[in-house]
């Protein structure tokens, strides 16, 4: 997709309705825990008020069923706002209302407001149209630079730019960089081409494995998935996560593999406790896992295959953890892929990471900066993956 992004429009004097994605965990006392999105969507930001625009920030925050609750309210992630812009940001009362529309108009040129969660009210998920009426009342331009929820049409994501029509409605730079990434590596990758694929269920990763296998060179898979596909093959894999029913479907995966001549590179050992536990009594194992023991993580062995697999790679893509990765001593396998992805770019591989646990993983390690890109939106990068179209992106206007 080349799309219109704010850098291709004039935004001086205009009031911009700008979709971000603010929905950022919360501390005990209510503070912003991790500030990565709202830093993501910072040039975007910068970018229109130092153009002049008058700034209309809307986002949601957490899963309020469309009431109000006080604890996915976006007055802290308002407040880290001001903090890294140096200045006060006001967070408006509510999203619609004659309250909130006097405090947009008073905007100057070069001011910027945070609307309070889109999602306390049920017409956001619904894409109610008169719900999205009553946040395009009066808005100029649409900026989306909301990739955590591209995949999704509710009315700040669809409904609005519709309203607004073409001409109006353009990427934020985030959102660039997101399409940037991810469009290259499924249509135009440098070979060797390696996909990195963990998460607990076969069933959750089924359509991305299909649709990589006819484009990258290896797919390596750990995480709980890693289970059913081995029980696919006959191995016994004791107490571990196993989705009996998608059998068939694993099975199917693999020859399909075999097929497209893709290399489906599985564990060769396995990290296994009785129980899951910090510190828990564990070792490693090949083959068959034995009864009353589930498998937590991939083994030391499986790490420097992977890293070996992953050495000589052009092209990366992560998305989901190899075990248990919150929890010691079942994170080493998560860890030694991303050493090893990092040091595939060190030596010139692109890479994404996925969002979601991988892009935790990457932090908590403090490997950001060794990564190409880390994807903002964990089920987005998902599903773009996948091969899915996004209408909410779609929609935007495009580049001459």
């Amino acid at each position: 997709m080349n799309k219109k992004t704010i850098a291709d429009i004039d935004v001086k004097g205009k009031k911009v309705f700008m979709r971000v994605d603010f929905n950022v965990p919360l501390d005990e006392k209510g503070n912003v825990s991790d500030d990565r999105r709202i830093q993501m969507a910072l040039p975007t930001i910068k970018k229109a008020l130092e153009g002049g625009a008058r700034l209309v920030l809307a986002s949601h925050l957490g899963r309020p069923k469309g009431v109000r609750e006080d604890k996915f309210s976006l007055a802290p992630a308002g407040r880290r706002l001001g903090e890294l812009l140096d200045r006060k940001v006001p967070v408006a009362p509510d999203c619609i209302g004659s309250e909130v529309e006097k405090m947009i108009d008073q905007l100057q040129d070069g001011d910027v407001i945070v609307l309070e969660n889109l999602r306390f009210h049920a017409g956001e998920t619904k894409n109610d149209p008169d719900f999205a009426r009553r946040l395009a009342e009066g808005v100029d331009i649409y900026v989306n630079d909301a990739f955590g929820t591209a995949h999704r049409e509710h009315a700040s994501m669809f409904g609005v730019p519709s309203i607004l029509g073409p001409g109006r409605r353009v990427c934020g730079f985030l959102i660039e960089k997101e399409l940037k990434y991810l469009g290259q590596a499924l249509t135009d990758p440098q070979k060797p081409f390696v996909a990195v694929l963990g998460g607990a269920k076969v069933s959750d990763k089924i359509t991305v494995i299909e649709n990589l296998l006819s484009k990258v060179d290896r797919i390596l898979i750990g995480g709980g998935m890693t289970y059913t596909l081995f029980r696919a093959q006959g191995y016994q894999v004791g107490d571990s996560i196993c989705e009996q029913d998608k059998l068939e479907i694993a099975s199917n995966l693999l020859n399909s593999a075999r097929t497209e001549g893709c290399e489906l590179v599985l564990p060769v050992d396995n990290v296994i406790a009785r129980e899951l536990k910090p510190n828990a009594d564990h070792q490693a194992v090949a083959g068959n896992i034995p009864a009353g023991w589930r498998g937590l993580d991939i083994g030391p062995e499986t790490c420097k295959l992977f890293a070996d697999k992953l050495a000589d790679a052009k092209t990366i893509v992560w998305n989901g953890p190899m075990g248990v990765f919150e929890m010691k001593p079942f994170d080493a396998g998560t860890k030694a892929v991303a050493e090893a992805i990092a040091l595939a770019t060190d030596n010139g591989a692109v890479s994404i990471i996925g969002g979601g646990d991988s892009a935790a993983a990457v932090a908590e390690m403090k490997l950001e900066d060794r990564m190409s890109h880390i994807s903002t939106g964990g089920g987005a990068s998902l599903e773009f993956l996948e091969g899915k179209q996004f209408a909410c992106l779609e929609i935007l206007d495009d580049k001459d």
